[in-house]
């Protein structure tokens, strides 16, 4: 399959910046359907968020008021102190076959596209496999 990451890529990516709250954050998860957010300062790619690293916080049922105050707590946080910086990123016309290798390596969901250190798009495992089913057809 001869597919670069520019032909898989949103471009039009949802961002935060890693002052947002962790409860802002996974609002704008939830309103627009998406599982990673990546963390920019200005267009520069600074970190992801994902639904992992919000799962990772171990966020249970409220039964009590101090497990409210806890999740408050905990929802307050800037992006900042939980996003991955340790940042897997590809270029427009990484191939596809890079693309696969990495998100099943480097068990992500999602690898944003930069061109130098600013972000242009993010290609998630769904991209790639919609790709892949029109090939098939």
């Amino acid at each position: 399959m001869d597919i670069n990451a520019e032909e898989l890529m949103t471009a039009d990516v949802v961002t935060v910046s890693e002052e947002t709250t962790l409860a802002g954050a996974l609002a704008v998860m939830q309103e627009k359907g998406i599982r990673h957010l990546p963390v920019v300062r200005g267009e520069r790619l600074v970190g992801m968020l994902s639904d992992r690293d919000l799962q990772s916080l171990g966020l249970r049922l409220v039964v009590d008021i101090e497990s409210l105050e806890r999740l408050e707590s905990k929802l307050n946080a800037d992006v900042g102190s939980v996003m991955s910086t340790e940042l897997i990123t590809i270029t427009s016309v990484t191939d596809v076959n890079e693309i696969i290798d990495l998100l099943v390596e480097e068990q992500v969901g999602a690898i944003p596209v930069v061109e130098g250190e600013n972000l242009i798009g993010i290609v998630s495992y769904v991209d790639v496999l919609r790709a892949v089913r029109e090939q098939l057809d």
